[in-house]
């Protein structure tokens, strides 16, 4: 796993072999930065990474130069590896060890940008749920973008905006 662009540009991140994660792609990640990038001025938005991982996501941001970044995962070793990890980087996340869904409700922070990558296996209705929460935490003009399996269609949410595929994943945004 590296990281593609910013400040730590071709950083190799090393996470242990028995986290319970499977990473975003590199391709699907340049993929959605090019697209984050012609909309968002990264160094002034509030990010939300939900169901974290391996933090790959939030470290891209960080090395983008977003400052705001909150890091959410219910997994002790991934927040605990994301804690390390950003320290490493020598940048400041703000790692939750949470279940996303209960964060979500019990969180009163509004983001510009909230990244989602849940198992790719949980049930339709968590997604819902995850779109209608996420959806309400959103400021102005915000995103949410969730990564998932190339068999679910969200274009009948009504949040929905648009999606990208690259091989067996899916990246939907919805606003």
């Amino acid at each position: 796993m590296r990281i593609i662009s910013g400040k730590y540009k071709g950083r190799k991140i090393y996470p242990p072999k028995n986290l319970p994660t499977r990473p975003t792609t590199d391709r699907l990640k340049e993929g959605l930065f090019n697209i984050l990038q012609n909309r968002l001025e990264f160094r002034n938005i509030k990010v939300l990474d939900l169901y974290s991982g391996t933090g790959n996501i939030s470290y891209e941001f960080a090395s983008r130069g977003s400052l705001n970044i909150t890091s959410v995962d219910q997994n002790r070793l991934c927040a605990v590896f994301i804690k390390k990890t950003s320290l490493l980087l020598n940048t400041e996340i703000n790692v939750v060890q949470s279940d996303s869904i209960n964060f979500l409700r019990k969180n009163n922070n509004q983001f510009h940008l909230i990244f989602a990558d849940p198992p790719y296996e949980i049930q339709d209705k968590v997604y819902k749920t995850i779109i209608d929460l996420s959806v309400e935490k959103l400021l102005t003009n915000g995103l949410l973008v969730i990564e998932h399996n190339k068999k679910i269609n969200f274009s009948n949410e009504p949040s929905y905006y648009m999606n990208r595929k690259y091989g067996d994943s899916v990246i939907s945004f919805f606003n």
